[in-house]
């Protein structure tokens, strides 16, 4: 028995999009988006001729919705390779609207045609508190990859301050008491909640911490025996600069990474350092069910805002403390 026919192989037969072959399955003539006749008539020839049959076990949407959902990036990010840092992202969005039966309309030219979708996805590390407004008074579903400072935006984001602070309380626990953090800190959500766990969980095991937006060569002599990096494209030239100033990592100094890069075609960081990854397939993932759950109404169609862990990744840059450098 061959595979189910999908939109997919329609639109791959007929050389149109996914979204062209759900809009003329639905028969939405109000939709907004104007197909041709011959167009049209092309579509339903090769549904005609293959049989196919819509999957009515996968999760459905409101009646007179199109069932396409759109995607917005605030910064570049297509065409994205799998080292990429919104690869994963995408790629849970896609799996996930496939699964409940949903296409995917990308849009390049800006937000104000997001009404094209029955709802949107945004990414990007920093948003504007105005044109986050701006998405929350139109009244039209959205959902945010990532954490934002809004009560009333939904988002699906990774829980980076727990994250960072279970490294921390982890290097405590290996006789750290001498502490760095380096990055800016901000403006991003996502860098913020970096700088505060680190702080937070500092402050609470009553240990010594700076805080500086690049490590420079005359740090590189300071007393501090643990360096929490917030950028971790800057990892291995970090390591390199220290060992060039006569401190070994780890017997030194211990080095820790927070993530992945997030930076176009950055350089990744050694594979045996300490870190956390970001779950970035699945907040893919649930974004796609909280914005179904928005478009459908559900919880009276209040934003949902969900934090998801990271796992921490158990590396060679994490070592006890030598006593010399913890008094």
């Amino acid at each position: 028995m061959g595979r189910r026919v999908t939109q997919r192989d329609i639109a791959r037969m007929t050389g149109v999009s996914q979204a062209t072959v759900s809009v003329v399955l639905n028969d939405r003539a109000d939709s907004g988006v104007r197909i041709a006749p011959e167009t049209r008539q092309r579509v339903l020839d090769a549904i005609r001729a293959t049989g196919y049959v819509a999957d009515v076990v996968g999760r459905r949407l409101a009646d007179r919705s199109n069932r396409i959902l759109g995607v917005f990036t605030y910064e570049p990010v297509f065409p994205s390779t799998t080292a990429d840092f919104y690869h994963p992202f995408l790629v849970g969005i896609e799996q996930r609207a496939e699964e409940v039966g949903c296409d995917l309309l990308l849009f390049t030219s800006g937000p104000h045609r997001m009404r094209l979708a029955d709802g949107c996805i945004v990414l990007g590390r920093s948003i504007g508190k105005a044109e986050l407004a701006r998405l929350v008074g139109e009244h039209h579903p959205f959902v945010s990859v990532g954490r934002r400072d809004s009560p009333d935006v939904p988002y699906v984001g990774a829980d980076y301050g727990a994250a960072t602070a279970a490294l921390v309380a982890k290097a405590v626990a290996l006789g750290h008491r001498r502490f760095a953090y380096v990055g800016t800190g901000g403006p991003a959500e996502s860098h913020l909640d970096r700088l505060r766990g680190f702080a937070d969980a500092c402050l609470a095991a009553g240990v010594h911490a700076t805080h500086q937006p690049r490590w420079t060569p005359l740090e590189a002599t300071a007393d501090v025996t643990a360096i929490f990096l917030e950028e971790p494209a800057d990892a291995a030239e970090l390591i390199t600069n220290l060992r060039d100033h006569g401190r070994d990592v780890p017997g030194d100094v211990s080095v820790v990474v927070l993530g992945e890069p997030t930076r176009a075609g950055a350089t990744p960081p050694p594979l045996d350092v300490t870190r956390f990854r970001t779950p970035r397939g699945e907040m893919g993932r649930q974004a796609v069910d909280h914005l179904t759950g928005l478009v459908n109404g559900a919880d009276g169609g209040k934003p949902r805002q969900t934090l998801l862990a990271c796992e921490l990744v158990a590396g060679e840059t994490l070592k006890t403390a030598r006593s010399r450098r913890d008094t």
